[in-house]
Order: structure tokens, then sequence, then C-alpha cells
């Protein structure tokens, strides 16, 4: 698994309770892009629009030696390859339970496809970000002073 980009923040501004594998449908020149490492997932999230999932944001720079560049074509929507069961499940989450959907990762798998794991998350509140410093902090010293204890 080879991952072009990650979306760090996401993991701090939200509560991630499920993950998800979905394709992602791609012109030739963005997967070439995408082997350059030229992805970001910052700002991205998933939306439902006509009972289909598309990943709005996602901003792949065009392909250096393509034939057509496109400046307006970097952050297009871009269609999630779901069943439609689980298209259906996210639907109710969403409506039901204010799940947000969030790009974590983009990766090459073993066959060289493009997958986006997506992630099923709640907003955290302010009080919520300041406990997962704490614990943060509070992991890392003890685990200095594990190491250091010798």
């Amino acid at each position: 698994m080879k991952v072009i980009a990650q979306n760090k923040k996401a993991y701090f501004d939200y509560e991630i309770s499920e993950k998800i594998e979905a394709g992602l449908v791609l012109t030739g020149d963005e997967v070439k892009s995408m082997r350059e490492g030229k992805a970001s997932l910052i700002g991205a999230f998933a939306v439902i629009l006509g009972g289909e999932l598309y990943l709005v944001n996602c901003r792949i720079t065009p392909y250096s030696k393509a034939f057509l560049k496109d400046d307006g074509e970097s952050t297009r929507r871009r269609k999630l390859l779901l069943h439609r069961r689980e298209v259906a499940r996210l639907v109710g989450d969403i409506s039901r339970k204010g799940i947000t959907v969030l790009p974590l990762l983009l990766y090459f798998n073993a066959r060289n496809m493009v997958k986006v794991e997506l992630g099923l998350g709640k907003h955290k509140k302010a009080a919520g970000k300041k406990e997962a410093i704490k614990e943060r902090d509070i992991k890392r010293e003890t685990s200095r002073a594990l190491k250091y204890k010798d």
C-alpha cells in the first residue's frame, strides 16, 4: 500500500467512529499526478448527490506532462465507488446522527488502484480537543519516563 495523501487534521477535529474503503473515479492524467504524490485532502469531504457519493475539495494538481491542462479541474467533484447498500446506510447515518463523511487516506492498493479511506466522524467541541491534547501529552511524558528510567 503506497500512501498518496493523509488528512491528519480530521483526527484532531473529528471523533472518527468507523472507516470505509471506497474506489475513486479518475482520469488518466490524475492518476499519473497522484503517482508523483501531488494530491491533497485538506478541507475535503464527501457529500451525497442523487443517491451517489462524491468527494468534494480534494485537490489533485494537473499532471505536468499532460497535453491538455485545465486549471478548473483540480478541485472538481469526484465520484466515489461504493455498493448501493453502503451508500444507503451512509445516508441514514448522515441524516439521523449528524455524522460527516471525511476522507482520511488516499492510497494505491496492492493492485495499483486508487482507493480512499473514508471516516464517519462527529465534530469535536473545543473541550474535547483540549482533552485530546492533554491525553497525548500525558502519554508522551509517560513514554519518556519509561524510556529514560534506567
